[in-house]
């Protein structure tokens, strides 16, 4: 007797976030629906959770990249509308990319464990999301990038 083979997407997540569908729905009529999206994230557990918050809220995922040379050479030559930034990336840190982005203007938004504290002063008034963070404070992070305020929710 044969099983019959597993269908490819059969799997089971690992973990998928829970939130309000209303809420990813108001936030769909956003600023953010095709914004072209740099995620800098040294976890790839991480890089997932936020593919998926971002693919909820209408962005791209330009590309990933796990280290500071990678996401530098991204920058060089692929279109990007911001940048989410990981502060730590395995014992390095993200600061030189954000010179960099910071030099031709492409806004960006650091995530961080820590918070601000450990920011450089360059950097201080940037903004950060403390992990973990919810799909709501993402998209107000990345509305706030944009120039324009997500709504209420």
């Amino acid at each position: 007797m044969c099983e019959p083979e597993p269908k490819p997407d059969a799997g089971v997540p690992l973990f998928r976030p829970m939130w309000n569908s209303s809420k990813v729905a108001q936030m769909s009529e956003s600023s953010l629906i095709g914004r072209k999206i740099l995620v800098v994230e040294d976890e790839p557990m991480i890089v997932m959770l936020i593919e998926s918050l971002l693919e909820e809220l209408g962005c791209v995922v330009a590309d990933v990249a796990a280290r500071p040379a990678p996401a530098l050479a991204i920058i060089d030559t692929t279109e990007i509308d911001a940048a989410i930034l990981d502060v730590n990336l395995n014992g390095d840190d993200s600061f030189g990319v954000a010179a960099v982005l910071a030099e031709r203007q492409i806004p960006f938004v650091f995530a961080s464990g820590y918070g601000g504290s450990r920011l450089p002063p360059e950097f201080a008034k940037r903004p950060v999301l403390q992990k973990p963070y919810q799909i709501e404070e993402l998209a107000a992070a990345l509305e706030a990038l944009f120039g324009r305020p997500s709504a209420p929710m």
